[in-house]
Parts: structure tokens; C-alpha cells; sequence
């Protein structure tokens, strides 16, 4: 299933996403479970699928404003430097240990929402990254226990302030409404094998990044089991896999994002998180 949140008629709601459109969850279950976050903290994906299997689309997703993916405060974990390819272009060593950032909620908005170069900068970078959401609270989860844990995949374009990251990492990461989430969640059910999986990267339609899911150097149960060392994780928190390479900063000259720009994130069985960038 792909299930999204989102602003319908001035009401935030959230819905299974269809090909003829939209299957609003609210209006079904939403007294025992009014947002997404709640599904997760409930373990209710089941009562999802039986509330809209066999249901008539309630309306197109033309008509909603997505938001970003868990419009609540979660836990942001992000991984870096966790492909091989952004290692070379980078000219680091291939970590050990998975790195961790962390991205604050008002950094991130939805799909089809600009995203904002700031006044502060003119190296706002992109960076195509696959997205992990939480399902479950667990702490120190066992590597072969980990998958268990994942209620869903999205995308997630971690946008890259690059003077200030100089400074801090996190300073580079956190700007106002300069990355986003989504558009949707997809459980993993209908995902195909990591090896199958490809990410893409394009700004105003041209091919920035491309890889496969599988280069990954810190795979997805490794990066849940160790930072469930470092905190408990919660329903609805999200594991942000890192970027692949061709990231603007590292190119010759570098490219980096203005207003007027549009970038979009591919991801095999997931779909596409398209932004336009505004600037502040």
C-alpha cells in the first residue's frame, strides 16, 4: 500500500493512494486513529488494508497538498557518506560505523511544496536519499530482527546548505523548509528487492544521480539495529539512507540549486517526489 498524508478541504487527513486516486482514511477510521502517526503507534497497517481494499477513490490527489510524510514531530535520523560512489567523489574512507545527523521538523516539507534556498547561502545542494519509517518502539534490535521494524519506504531529498554544513553538519542540514518528504509510504510488501531498486536524482529534468538501492555501505537493518543503540526508536521516526553520487558540490564547476529549479527523486516501486525551488 502507499499511504499518504496530506490537506484536503482545509483538513489535514491521510489516505491510501490508488490509481483512480485517493481513499480517505479519516472519514473511515479516523476516531480510533485520526493521522498516520497514530496507524503506526497503533500497529494498525491491517485496518488500513481492510478499510480500503475493494473501496471506490474518494477523490484524485490532484486536489491535495501533501505533506511531509508524518506531520508531527519524529525523530529524523540520517545517515552520510553511506554510498561508494559518494564516498570516491567525497575522497573520504568508507566509514566503519554508520555517521548520524539529525534533521529538525521544520526543515522538511512535502511533496509538490517549494523548498527554499535561503537568504543565508547560495550553495543549497540536493541529495537523492531512500527513506526508512519506524513502525515499532525498539531499542538495541538485533540486526536479524531489524526489517521487522519498518513500516514503510518513502523518499527523502536532504537538502544541503554546503558553507554551513562546513561550519556543522547539522547547521547544513536544518535550514527552513529546505529538504522534503514523500510524497507517499509504501509497505514494504510491495517493494521489490533492494538489488532491484534504483535511485535517481534530476534537476530540471536531467539525470543528476543515479545508483542501485544494494550499493548502500551501511544497509538498512545495520543502520536500524545501530542507532537503536543510540536512541528508541518510535513509531513514525525515519531512517534517512544517505545519497549516492553526483551530488552539485562535488561537479566542476559545482551546480547548486536556485529559484525557478525544479528536483525530483525516482525511487523503483516507491514513485517520485517532485519540488520546485524557491528562493527566500
Amino acid at each position: 500500500m502507499k499511504i499518504a498524508s496530506y490537506i484536503h478541504n482545509g483538513e489535514e487527513s491521510y489516505g491510501v493512494i490508488t490509481q483512480e486516486g485517493i481513499v480517505d482514511l479519516r472519514q473511515r477510521i479516523g476516531k480510533s486513529y485520526p493521522n498516520l502517526l497514530t496507524i503506526l503507534q497503533g500497529q494498525a497497517i491491517d485496518e488500513v488494508r481492510n478499510a480500503s481494499e475493494d473501496t471506490k477513490a474518494d477523490f484524485p490527489t490532484e486536489v491535495v497538498e501533501f505533506l511531509p510524510l508524518i506531520p508531527a514531530p519524529v525523530n529524523v535520523f540520517c545517515a552520510g557518506i553511506n554510498y561508494m560512489d559518494h564516498v570516491i567523489e567525497t575522497g573520504n574512507e568508507p566509514p566503519e560505523v554508520p555517521v548520524l545527523f539529525m534533521k529538525i521538523q521544520q526543515s522538511l516539507v512535502g511533496h509538490g511544496k517549494p523548498i527554499i534556498r535561503p537568504k543565508a547561502s547560495i550553495q543549497f545542494d540536493y541529495e537523492a536519499e531512500l527513506c526508512v519509517v519506524i513502525g515499532q518502539r525498539g531499542r538495541n534490535i538485533p540486526i536479524s530482527d531489524a526489517l521487522t521494524y519498518v513500516a514503510g519506504y518513502t523518499c527523502l531529498m536532504d537538502g544541503s546548505i554546503r558553507d554551513f554544513q562546513k561550519i556543522a553538519v547539522d547547521q547544513g542540514k536544518n535550514f527552513y523548509h529546505s529538504s522534503s518528504v514523500g510524497p507517499w509510504m509504501v509497505t514494504p510488501d510491495e517493494l521489490p528487492d533492494t538489488s532491484e531498486m534504483h535511485i535517481e536524482g534530476r534537476l530540471n529534468g536531467q539525470v543528476m544521480q543515479h545508483s542501485t538501492i544494494d550499493q548502500l555501505i551501511h544497509k538498512v537493518d545495520y543502520l536500524i539495529s545501530y542507532y537503536s543503540q543510540i536512541a528508541e526508536l518510535q513509531p513514525g521516526d525515519m531512517i534517512s539512507t544517505g545519497t549516492c553520487g553526483g551530488v552539485g558540490h562535488r561537479r566542476k564547476p559545482p551546480v547548486y540549486m536556485k529559484g525557478g529549479d525544479v528536483f525530483e527523486i525516482e525511487i523503483t516501486g516507491i514513485g517520485i517526489l517532485s519540488n520546485p525551488v524557491i528562493d527566500e
